[in-house]
Parts: structure tokens; sequence; C-alpha cells
């Protein structure tokens, strides 16, 4: 068996690993509260590995796409899982496809908004110019 190369040995610490990830010491101990990551003990100090910066990672995108943390675990176990399994990816697509639809319904709503906020805007400056 082939001895680990540099990059799968090297570990991280919590500073490390929020810093590189643009969070808080607070957030990355949350994630390995609910058991999304799981980075060794030696002692008091946490010990990251490759595996729980990626962990990290697909959690913290997961976030910017508007999962909820339940999703995302679901999502990053098939990750561990062998690739292959239809019914893992078909799950990983129907929520992808629930996620865009919902992203999609707030963008029009956004839209919609601020058609309504422009004709609010242009309604009151010509009030405005009418009153000078």
């Amino acid at each position: 068996m082939p001895s680990p190369t540099a990059t799968e040995q090297r570990t991280w610490t919590i500073r490390e690993v929020a810093e590189e990830f643009g969070v808080t010491h607070r957030t990355v101990r949350h994630y390995e509260d609910l058991g999304l990551i799981s980075p060794e003990r030696r002692g008091t100090q946490r010990v990251y590995h490759r595996r729980d910066r990626t962990r990290l990672g697909l959690i913290l995108r997961g976030r910017r796409l508007g999962f909820p943390l339940e999703e995302i675990r679901t999502i990053i176990d098939l990750y561990d899982r062998p690739r292959g399994k239809a019914s893992q990816l078909e799950y990983v697509l129907g929520q992808i496809d629930e996620r865009r639809t919902d992203l999609e319904q707030r963008r029009r709503d956004l839209e919609d908004a601020l058609t309504e906020l422009d004709e609010f805007e242009r309604r009151c400056r010509e009030d405005l110019d009418r009153l000078r």
C-alpha cells in the first residue's frame, strides 16, 4: 500500500481552517457539534484533515445556495459513499431542482418588487415636481 502524500498528511488548526474559509471559529465548532465535520482531537486541540476541509467547503457551498443543514448533511454524506448509486444522485438532483425552483421564484419576486419600487419612486418624483 503506497504511503500518503504530504498533502494527504497535512493537517490544519481551527484558526487556519476558519481563516481559509472566511468563517469564525464558532461556526466551525457549530458544524462539528452537528456532526457535519469531525476533526481529530489531540487533547484539547482540534486537528483538521483534508476530509474535514472538503466537507466544510461543501457545507459552506450548500449554505450559500440556501440548502438547510439537514439537506447539506444528506448531500455531504453521499460524498463519502462510493459513486455510481443512481438513487443517491437522483436525490441530489431532486434537491437541486427544488432549490433552483425556489431561487427562480425569489428572483421573480425581487424583480416585481423592484419594478413596483421604481414606479412608486417615479410617482413620488412627479408629485414633488408638481409641488415645486
